[in-house]
């Protein structure tokens, strides 16, 4: 037995602790990529999070009479100032953007083409601008720098 062991014990070494290896990487590839589907999961799951969120908040929009001037090309904040309403709302939008920025600065959502158009659209309208202007000072310097871009990216 003792003379088998001797002539043997590399095969039974690499029988016993090479096929473990291989097990060990086969688990870590595996739970890698069960790791990645979860990730991915969570990321649309936020969008998704996100989505309602904005949804919501347009939802008052579309049922206040009067915040249609939000939405105003045209709308001249000197002859008819900001209504304490519209402040309210373009405020939520900032604090919805706020967290849509640090969602997909952190990679925690699926990002989607076209955000800083649509943000930089939205900002250049009177009343939001208007209101961008005075929070601006309240927001953390990197998100008022991405609101500046998109602002600038859209002119």
């Amino acid at each position: 037995m003792e003379h088998w062991l001797a002539e043997n014990w590399l095969n039974i070494f690499t029988l016993l602790f090479g096929s473990g290896l291989w097990f060990a990487v086969f688990s870590i590839v595996k739970n890698t990529q069960v790791r990645k589907e979860e990730v991915k999961e969570q990321k649309i799951a936020n969008l998704l999070a996100i989505t309602a969120s904005h949804r919501e908040i347009w939802k008052i929009y579309l049922y206040c009479n009067n915040l249609e001037r939000i939405r105003d090309v045209v709308a001249d904040t000197t002859k008819h100032p900001i209504t304490h309403r519209e402040r309210v709302f373009v405020n939520l939008v900032i604090q919805q953007v706020n967290s849509v920025y640090y969602t997909m600065a952190d990679q925690l959502v699926v990002e989607y083409d076209g955000i800083r158009r649509d943000i930089g659209e939205f900002f250049s309208l009177p009343i939001p601008n208007a209101v961008w202007r005075s929070a601006k000072p309240l927001q953390s310097h990197d998100f008022a720098a991405f609101v500046e871009s998109a602002l600038k990216n859209h002119k």
